[in-house]
């Protein structure tokens, strides 16, 4: 069976997460936009979605995330940015099944809208190309488009310039502090350093850079550098990141067995969970 035969009306399309590996802001357009580079990298723990044909040309999310009107949903405003593209009158059902964290960094709603824009064009026969999806997500939001290409990746502009690499196999362990943390209140923050040197593509290597994101995040939430001091005071800060703006942070582990073992040491009360690093996006092969 092929890649493209195993997805249909009744699967679990799944959404997963992505850790930013790196994530330096090299500049800003003059339209506001930051310019960035980072590395993107898919993790085995996500959001699943199901697709139910319709009859009509609706688009119908049968449950609405809490606090998100339905209209304003990335998946509704994916599939609606679909249909005026491709010019197609049908409906649909989202089934939205929310694992990952609102305002944590780990790219849900972006991957979601993704995810949307891949499975439609597959079951509603589209035939539009990746890069093309990849242009239309971009007009979601700046993380759409990786989860679109599918690779783990060197990115840079605002985030949709993509070059290939090849990463080592590693597990996290993922934290996730008690706060959503609104990624335009980072980036509008007068302290954000703007101005990193850029790096070549070529020249990263696991362990290089950092999250100039990190130190605004702390600040305005202390609780985020709270959970990040937890993980540095064991594995040290170059394999201890913030993932996106926040809140989300992680340690890098060799192995299965490292990350657990740093898991059974969290406190009580505090929320986490270990990831096997992907390769690439479960979608990726799929035949578009």
């Amino acid at each position: 069976m092929s890649a493209t035969e195993e997805w249909g009306w009744h699967s679990e399309w799944p959404a997963p997460a992505k850790l930013n590996l790196f994530l330096h802001v090299v500049g800003r357009r003059p339209d506001g936009y930051h310019l960035l580079q980072t590395l993107f990298r898919f993790i085995d723990r996500g959001d699943s979605l199901r697709f139910e044909s319709r009859d009509d040309d609706r688009v119908v999310l049968a449950r609405a995330l809490p606090g998100v009107p339905a209209e304003q949903d990335l998946t509704v405003r994916a599939v609606r940015l679909l249909q005026a593209e491709s010019g197609c009158r049908r409906g649909v059902t989202l089934h939205l099944e929310k694992r990952l964290p609102m305002g944590g960094g780990l790219g849900g709603g972006s991957s979601d809208a993704a995810t949307v824009l891949l499975a439609l064009n597959h079951l509603w026969g589209l035939g539009l190309g990746r890069l093309r999806l990849q242009a239309l997500g971009l007009s979601l939001g700046a993380d759409v488009p990786v989860f679109v290409h599918g690779r783990n990746t060197f990115a840079e502009g605002v985030g949709e310039e993509f070059f290939p690499v090849q990463l080592p196999p590693a597990w996290y362990l993922v934290l996730v502090p008690p706060v959503a943390v609104p990624t335009a209140a980072i980036f509008t923050a007068p302290e954000l350093r703007r101005d990193t040197p850029r790096l070549a593509p070529g020249d990263w290597h696991p362990g290089l850079g950092g999250n100039d994101l990190e130190p605004v995040a702390c600040s305005l939430y202390p609780v985020v550098g709270q959970y990040l001091g937890w993980l540095r005071e064991r594995v040290g800060e170059a394999r201890s990141r913030m993932s996106g703006s926040g809140a989300c942070v992680f340690a890098e582990c060799d192995s299965e067995a490292e990350a657990r073992d740093l898991a059974a040491q969290l406190p009580a009360a505090w929320l986490g969970w270990v990831a096997r690093g992907l390769e690439a996006h479960p979608l990726e092969k799929l035949g578009i």
